[in-house]
């Protein structure tokens, strides 16, 4: 399980249109949102893509680096990012299903095509969202054994215009007996 106030995990992937991602080397203002999706058979995904494509400026001026990934290979996640219309959200693709349990995601087995007629993958990791401090350690996730109900981002970008001023430390850090 990730904590607050620990290390992430390493997370180094290629981008469709904004070369290799390495989150080591990520020195955003104040965070990096790291949003993981199911893959291009979601259409679930690609709602919650779209609004995520939509807010990064908003994003930007909080000083977040917003990175969209999955498990996908390049051509699916350039079909996903044509899909939303990515012009500002980097999109990186190919992360593996040991990494994706490395960060605490769900792993489901593919059932078919989906409503939309894409094939599922064999395996694929369901969605996580985080925000990572620029010095690795973990401030905020959530992750989601289904495609529902995911942070809401106008509501992440509100949390975000209290925290960062009043420098709200990461909560949910306590290990000890209960």
């Amino acid at each position: 399980m990730l904590l607050p106030r620990q290390p992430v995990p390493a997370l180094a992937v290629d981008t469709l249109a904004h070369g290799p991602f390495d989150l080591a080397t990520e020195k955003p203002q104040n965070f990096t949102l790291l949003a993981f999706y199911r893959g291009l058979h979601c259409p679930i995904c690609a709602k919650y893509l779209i609004e995520l494509e939509r807010l990064v400026p908003e994003f930007d001026k909080r000083g977040v680096g917003v990175i969209a990934l999955s498990g996908d290979g390049r051509e699916r996640a350039a079909a996903m990012a044509d899909k939303i219309r990515a012009t500002n959200l980097r999109v990186g693709f190919g992360v593996d299903l040991a990494k994706a349990r490395e960060w605490g995601l769900y792993v489901s087995e593919g059932r078919g095509k989906t409503s939309i007629g894409v094939e599922e993958p064999a395996r694929f990791a369901e969605p996580g969202t985080f925000l990572v401090r620029p010095d690795g350690t973990l401030y905020y996730g959530a992750v989601q054994t289904m495609p529902f109900a995911r942070p809401n981002l106008g509501d992440l970008l509100g949390s975000l215009d209290f925290t960062i001023p009043n420098d709200y430390p990461a909560r949910g850090e306590y290990t000890g007996p209960v």
